[in-house]
């Protein structure tokens, strides 16, 4: 099995319920669990600036699917939830990207991990420390605490909806 971390990101429509059936078919991929999830945080846009909030959060997953694999299924899960690429950084029902794939170092055309820009995102970085605190970053001695430290703005990063342990805060639910 393999541990992956991914991103998840909306600010069109209802936010929450775009989350909530992204987890919901993730979760539903062959060979495929969402082991946790962190608090769901409001953040103001980047790049692109003039567009609604996002609700942002992390997902830690385990799954059998290789990262090219599951690539192609979280793509598949954006465009079922009917995501469109009009604008670079743009407004999004949902927006699927993978973190981390182990501790793996991946750089093909269509994907790089570690995210290449995770390291510049607190709506990113700020979750998925919450998941795993004592994680490392690949490859190097890097602390995901110290590069929160150091690095990472929190700036804009707000709890949207904390995740309290029971149940997730209802993530599964209708």
């Amino acid at each position: 099995m393999n541990d992956v971390f991914i991103a998840l990101g909306s600010n069109i429509g209802n936010r929450s319920v775009f989350l909530r059936r992204a987890l919901k078919e993730i979760d539903s991929l062959h060979g495929t669990q969402i082991e946790r999830a962190s608090s769901i945080y409001e953040t103001e846009p980047i790049g692109y600036t003039d567009q609604e909030a996002f609700l942002n959060m992390v997902a830690l997953v385990r799954t059998e699917l290789g990262a090219l694999e599951l690539l192609g299924k979280l793509q598949t899960i954006e465009n079922k939830l009917k995501r469109t690429r009009e604008i670079h950084w743009g407004p999004r029902t949902i927006d699927l990207d993978i973190l981390l794939y182990n501790q793996e170092n991946i750089q093909t055309e269509v994907l790089k991990i570690p995210h290449p820009r995770m390291l510049e995102r607190g709506f990113v970085m700020i979750p998925l420390y919450e998941l795993q605190p004592d994680l490392h970053f690949p490859h190097t001695d890097e602390n995901f605490s110290e590069i929160i430290e150091e690095r990472i703005d929190n700036k804009g990063v707000y709890v949207w909806k904390r995740n309290n342990g029971e149940g997730e805060f209802g993530l599964f639910e209708n």
